[in-house]
């Protein structure tokens, strides 16, 4: 490419060579040919009178691809399709009657789009067991691990840094699901003329619709389908689109959650991602390590999740049979939502496969705001040895806010446990108070959630990793 030319970031910097392939002009090209060489075998074993030796032809010519030649019959003929049957029959003289034969441009053009929503979704699923795989590691490193829990992004009750990555994990499991479902509702368009009728394609077999039905079964069945669409127009239905689209904006908003959690983990010091011997956080600050892994996630999630928008837009005008404002529409939507999809996964399965994560800043964090978490239980033991429960419960606030005032301007440990122990209303002992505050016995049944969790839900889908594509480098 021209160093003139706007270089595409999903391309050149975030998302892989092979899902970047399936949508190029030489394997659309490919594509559209097998389509038509399987259209013309077809046709001729059901009866139309297309010669061995055009069929022939059509498969000795198959790679001979000048997308040059294409582009410059294109700028004189105005339609993309009909450059690519012209050279066709250029390369393939024998066949060039018999190319396209009783087909419209969406013959080729929307079978190819549903056989690429497949191949996509294909790396895409690999690329999601892998994340699921490496963030399952890490909750199972660190099921029993205490953290502070939060809730509106105030302290809570304490959980586990284990239990915390299997909320993660759960919304990428129902991506996963998402994708199978998705996957297993893809349909051909198959061989149904200008309007979906099949009225040419009944002509051509003499009007035997039997054998129209028989073609669009063997042509779904080539290419890797159950079936075709019950009915179409023109083109197979747009909510296929929106319908796989919403899937992969899912991946998004569960892979960016998974982001946002990292960024406010590693800004308070307790979780960070990966960070390269030679990486460079800032060119202002050097000591600086910042979250840049997750905050590319956070982004191009953002540029996902609006481009399903599109595709709900588009399905939404369909007039009638078809209308072509979907066409430039689609080259770039669909493109981007796959290289952007497998971005953020690329990106996902390097960040859970290498956090690390600092005990004692997760310890301090946590011991400063313990104490404040046992209030109804210091209540309830004063109120066992004799006090009054309203009148503890004033005490309690009052020494909490006194403790939370002295944290505020400044304080490094929390006070409240030494307040309340010498408050003779509760009858307490630092050691009664550091029991109730031992934050194994706050946090529920998280190891056990994250086992059973990990058992039950993640290891069935950790049984394919031996057969999924190698994780992808990082390029940038």
């Amino acid at each position: 490419m021209p160093e003139s030319r706007y270089p595409h970031p999903l391309i050149d910097r975030y998302a892989s060579e092979e899902m970047a392939s399936i949508f190029s002009p030489h394997m659309q090209a490919l594509a559209w040919r097998d389509l038509w060489i399987a259209l013309a075998e077809e046709e001729r074993d059901l009866g139309v009178k297309i010669p061995q030796e055009a069929i022939a032809a059509m498969h000795a010519a198959r790679d001979k691809i000048d997308l040059a030649r294409i582009a410059e019959i294109e700028r004189d003929l105005r339609h993309d399709v009909m450059a690519h049957v012209h050279h066709f029959g250029e390369v393939a003289p024998e066949a060039r009657k018999h190319i396209h034969l009783g087909a419209t441009s969406a013959f080729v053009g929307d079978n190819h789009g549903l056989i690429q929503h497949k191949q996509g979704l294909a790396i895409l699923r690999d690329r999601l067991i892998g994340v699921i795989s490496a963030i399952a590691n890490f909750a199972g490193e660190q099921a029993s691990a205490s953290t502070l829990g939060y809730t509106h992004l105030q302290p809570a009750q304490p959980t586990t840094i284990g239990k915390r990555a299997c909320l993660w994990l759960q919304d990428l499991v129902f991506d996963l699901e998402q994708i199978d479902t998705v996957v297993s509702e893809l349909r051909f368009r198959g061989a149904r003329g200008t309007t979906g009728t099949e009225a040419t394609f009944l002509e051509l077999f003499n009007g035997e619709g039997t054998k129209v039905d028989h073609l669009n079964k063997r042509l779904a069945e080539r290419f890797g389908f159950t079936g075709c669409y019950d009915v179409v127009g023109q083109t197979y239905p747009r909510k296929v689109d929106q319908r796989v689209l919403s899937v992969l904006a899912g991946i998004g908003s569960s892979s960016a959650r998974f982001g946002h959690d990292i960024r406010l983990l590693q800004s308070f010091g307790e979780i960070e991602e990966p960070f390269g011997t030679h990486q460079i956080g800032s060119s202002a600050m050097p000591y600086k390590r910042n979250p840049m892994r997750s905050e590319r996630i956070c982004a191009l999630a953002r540029h996902l999740c609006v481009l399903e928008l599109n595709t709900s837009w588009t399905a939404s005008v369909q007039w009638f049979e078809r209308t072509l404002d979907d066409s430039a529409n689609r080259r770039i939507s669909l493109p981007e939502a796959y290289l952007s999809s497998e971005a953020i996964l690329i990106l996902a399965h390097n960040v859970g496969g290498g956090l690390v994560v600092h005990p004692a800043v997760v310890k301090r964090r946590l011991n400063r705001a313990l104490p404040f978490m046992v209030t109804e239980e210091i209540i309830l033991a004063g109120v066992r040895k004799g006090g009054d429960r309203q009148d503890l419960h004033e005490r309690v606030r009052r020494h909490a806010l006194a403790a939370r005032e002295r944290l505020d301007d400044g304080a490094d440990d929390n006070d409240f446990f030494i307040r309340i122990s010498g408050d003779k209303s509760f009858g307490l002992s630092m050691k009664d108070l550091a029991d109730m505050a031992d934050p194994t016995q706050l946090v529920g049944r998280c190891a056990q959630q994250v086992e059973y969790f990990l058992r039950e839900r993640v290891g069935p889908v950790l049984e394919e990793t031996a057969n999924l594509r190698a994780a992808e480098e990082v390029r940038v």
